[in-house]
């Protein structure tokens, strides 16, 4: 089908869904397909549901003469197209954002912060693939003035696909760190992959990066770009420094040299999210927003699934941070968990995934560091960790811990939980 066509019935529509379990009335169906399941199967039951029309890639699929289906050669790159067409007969500018570590909770804290101002489209909690990135396109209407699109990555080329689909004009890379190596195959292929959104932007006219100035590897792939730069360098054009970490992060900020000193108390855990929280400063300053409206909507915002939240119960203080692990945000979390200030510290990590060649020698080295830092308990919950040389308490997974834990629960600890999403370490938390 044309897309012109498809376009035109896409805006008859109230909105797009790939789920058959969700057809609001008068939605657009798009049947993707998945290792385990296939779209097509059920686009009669989305028509029935509410959907209005089905798009479907098996002509099998559709009744001869109904034309409430939509054929067409690839379901995927139709969804992917109708979200690059839509987002060019729109014209909306949008921020791309990807990174190691930190891009939902920096996507998260700009968003919070140019909401003070403008009509902002975010991407929805991670929707940030192949799939996740056109459906957040597809959300986009006329009365929003900017757009931040998170972008994920596992392979080369991921970053380069997604790009493609949004056109961004604005690109922030968080940082880069070692975090699925299996698929990149090295750190170096982490740093070209993240770099596929400074290399799109290099392309573009008036197109231009927020940069971390601090982060080495960011300002050497950045050379020949139009540069918005936040740090710790008094001359940047956002500038900052920590002020405090026990158990809340607070920092302050300035714009340049000569700017007013602003300082927020946030309810971010960790020093690691002071890099998160000076990029939404930029941004916003950079759109526009008000010192005083960017220091409140940090000072407001709050953490949610399991990324770094502080949670009090009746026996302890959790750190919980058991979203995803990688070795950078690993060694991170236990730097700044070695640093506050608080008595009977506790740690409960778990393995962490997609590490390919290099998992046994990082696992080691996180436990090295461990070994330094003089901690009164430690727990390691995972098969990874427990094939390190090491003298803590081990488990296979988490439900061996919980058992433990039943039978011997702490009390009075201030505990960090942290591991990869896989490991279910959030099913520990209502023992402890």
């Amino acid at each position: 089908m044309d897309m012109t066509v498809l376009y035109r019935i896409f805006l008859e529509c109230t909105c797009v869904t790939t789920d058959s379990r969700n057809c609001p009335e008068g939605s657009l169906f798009i049947a993707l397909k998945g290792d385990n399941f296939n779209g097509n199967t059920f686009a009669s039951k989305a028509l029935e549901s509410g959907s209005a029309y089905a798009v479907i890639d098996e002509p099998a699929y559709a009744p001869a003469g109904d034309t409430h289906y939509i054929v067409v050669d690839n379901c995927l790159h139709t969804l992917q197209q109708l979200a690059n067409y839509h987002r060019r007969q729109l014209g909306t500018r949008i921020i791309g954002i990807t990174g190691t570590n930190g891009k939902t909770t920096t996507k998260e804290l700009m968003s919070a912060v140019l909401s003070q101002s403008h009509n902002v489209l975010f991407t929805l909690g991670n929707l940030n693939n192949p799939i996740g990135v056109p459906l957040t396109l597809l959300r986009l209407k006329p009365e929003h003035d900017l757009a931040v699109v998170e972008m994920g990555a596992s392979h080369p080329g991921d970053i380069k696909e997604l790009v493609e689909i949004a056109e961004p004009n604005y690109g922030i890379i968080t940082n880069v760190g070692k975090a699925h190596l299996e698929g990149f195959g090295s750190f170096e292929g982490v740093i070209k992959t993240k770099g596929e959104l400074y290399d799109y932007i290099r392309k573009q006219e008036n197109a231009s990066i927020f940069i971390h100035y601090d982060n080495p590897y960011l300002r050497e792939i950045a050379q020949g770009l139009k540069q918005i730069a936040y740090g710790s360098e008094d001359d940047l054009y956002i500038n900052g420094c920590v002020t405090g970490n026990s158990p809340y992060l607070t920092f302050e900020w300035k714009a340049g040299k000569e700017g007013e000193v602003h300082k927020v108390q946030t309810q971010l855990i960790g020093e690691y999210n002071f890099p998160n929280a000076l990029a939404a400063v930029t941004v916003g300053h950079f759109f526009g927003v008000e010192a005083s409206k960017i220091d409140k909507a940090l000072t407001e915002y709050t953490p949610q699934n399991n990324r770094s939240q502080l949670k009090k119960t009746a026996d302890n203080t959790l750190i919980i941070d058991a979203y995803n692990a990688n070795p950078t945000s690993m060694m991170a979390s236990i730097s700044n968990f070695r640093n506050m200030e608080a008595g009977h510290k506790m740690l409960i990590l778990g393995d962490m995934r997609e590490l390919g060649k290099d998992s046994a020698e990082e696992h080691q080295k996180i436990v090295d560091y461990l070994n330094e830092c003089n901690f009164e308990h430690v727990a390691l919950v995972g098969e990874l960790f427990a094939a390190t040389r090491n003298s803590y308490s081990t488990y296979p997974d988490a439900a061996a811990l919980i058992t433990e834990l039943q039978k011997d629960k702490p009390n009075g600890r201030m505990i960090l939980i942290k591991g990869s999403n896989g490991i279910k370490l959030s099913s520990v938390i209502e023992y402890l």
